[in-house]
């Protein structure tokens, strides 16, 4: 055990510094200055050299990240260009909200799903779980951005129960809430179907069944027993992605999460701010998929972690 915590850290530790390095080559290789996003309109060329100067945009991109390396290493991701502050001070100021609101959507995700998924499977290929398929089906097909609207409209427009924007009390949670996790309880609850409707048809379940065993105990002990690892696998994975920044919903709902700082840091060409936020969303979302990992000899005997069962 030790020893593979030792090597899944050692990966992890790698998989954020590579993708940290391809993200520096990457947004210096796009379109933009950064130096012309901070002058301001109609800049002269001695105000550009003089910012350029001011920042170390001026050296080669060697150069940069050789800087950038040294300064990693001692924990000093830069200063942002447009917020003036520590670049990795203003990211961490942010993944709170970020945290609370993934965590409540995948709360509200495996809450809905879980159960929404076991009831199709025990209704396979009836009536009703064709109508429920028609529901899933349809939350998968609509966007998010719109779903964020539609709920902006009807609960903070037309009978204004929520707050539209913003994180000033907790009921600004709700709609956010609901537009992260409509997606994902579509997913979720299929991919519990599917699961669910092969763990039932097993011999194991028909013996079982055939000896008395209940349906309660035949649905959530053994049959969601052997279906639980692909589903916390699935709801680990949406996490780790809620954690990289629910842009879309956190710029419509005016959220002050990662997501909405990442738009912020891409618009001024932020490159400090940039990296500090892949580096942050990176290392969560690592630390899940480990967590994950650990998790799973819990959830079925059979893993050994590191050799065969």
């Amino acid at each position: 055990m030790t020893r593979y915590l030792i090597r899944r850290l050692g990966q992890s530790v790698l998989t954020v510094f590579l993708t940290l390095s391809t993200v520096f080559v990457l947004v210096r290789m796009a379109p933009g200055d950064p130096a012309a996003a901070l002058a301001g309109p109609n800049p002269s060329s001695a105000d550009l050299a003089r910012i350029r100067e001011q920042f170390g945009l001026d050296r080669g991109l060697l150069t940069q990240y050789g800087l950038f390396l040294r300064d990693l290493f001692t924990g000093d991701l830069g200063t942002s260009y447009s917020f003036h502050a520590p670049a990795l001070d203003v990211v961490l100021d942010r993944v709170p909200y970020t945290i609370t609101l993934s965590l409540s959507a995948i709360a509200l995700t495996a809450v809905v799903a879980v159960p929404l998924g076991v009831w199709m499977a025990r209704r396979a290929d009836t009536k009703r779980e064709l109508g429920a398929n028609v529901l899933t089906i349809a939350g998968q097909s609509m966007p998010d951005f719109w779903i964020g609207v539609m709920l902006l409209t009807l609960f903070a427009v037309a009978v204004p129960v929520l707050p539209a924007s913003g994180f000033t009390t907790w009921g600004g949670l709700i709609l956010p809430t609901v537009t992260v996790a409509a997606l994902q309880m579509a997913l979720i609850s299929r991919l519990v179907r599917r699961e669910m409707v092969a763990a039932l048809a097993s011999p194991y379940v028909t013996v079982a069944r055939s000896r008395g065993v209940s349906t309660r105990v035949l649905t959530w002990r053994y049959a969601m027993g052997n279906s639980a690892i692909p589903v916390l696998t699935a709801l680990g994975t949406r996490f780790a992605a809620m954690l990289n920044g629910v842009v879309v919903v956190e710029v419509v709902f005016g959220w002050p999460g990662v997501g909405s700082l990442v738009v912020r840091a891409l618009e001024t060409r932020d490159y400090p701010l940039i990296q500090a936020t892949v580096l942050v969303t990176a290392a969560l979302a690592v630390l899940v998929q480990l967590l994950i990992d650990l998790a799973y000899p819990l959830l079925d005997p059979r893993v050994r972690l590191g050799k065969a069962a």
